[in-house]
């Protein structure tokens, strides 16, 4: 990312056609542009974008390329990662720790204090990702993921309100 930022900012609803060019390039059963249109209502979802901005760029949000998301459900003092993922080209440089780590911030500040998420037991890649994040296995979702079939691994991550 040399002459560039990268900007973790809020979702705003011209960002869906990315999101969802990402989530279909990445998952084999991928959420529906109007999930994510519901999930920017709601208050209780927060989704954030990774945006890369280059040297020049007029530095406004939406000006950059975007490079990746995360979607967390926040009920009480608990709360879901719903959906995450990073474009391709982006993977390995760190655009999706950046994201747990600022949506765990932004749960923190809500008073939540155990964070929740699936994995596809074969995601390795994920799920050292995860791991470095604090997440541990608590337990396993038998036939979770269905294209194709497999279990996913339950994790859970403990957080200090912030």
């Amino acid at each position: 990312m040399s002459n560039a930022t990268l900007v973790i900012r809020p979702a705003e609803e011209y960002d869906v056609p990315e999101v969802l060019r990402i989530e279909r390039a990445s998952f084999a059963d991928p959420w529906s542009a109007d999930s994510f249109l519901t999930s920017l209502e709601l208050d209780r979802m927060r989704f954030l974008v990774a945006e890369e901005r280059r040297e020049g760029d007029a530095n406004q949000a939406g000006d950059g390329m975007l490079l990746g998301y995360v979607i967390a459900l926040v009920l009480a003092e608990e709360a879901e990662v719903a959906d995450i993922a990073v474009s391709s080209d982006a993977r390995r440089r760190g655009v999706g720790g950046l994201l747990l780590d600022a949506v765990t911030d932004e749960l923190a500040r809500r008073g939540v204090r155990s964070v929740y998420l699936e994995v596809r037991e074969s995601n390795t890649a994920a799920r050292a990702l995860y791991e470095s994040r604090a997440f541990r296995q608590v337990g396993r979702r038998r036939g979770y993921y269905q294209h194709p079939a497999e279990d996913a691994l339950l994790l859970k991550r403990e957080i200090e309100p912030g």
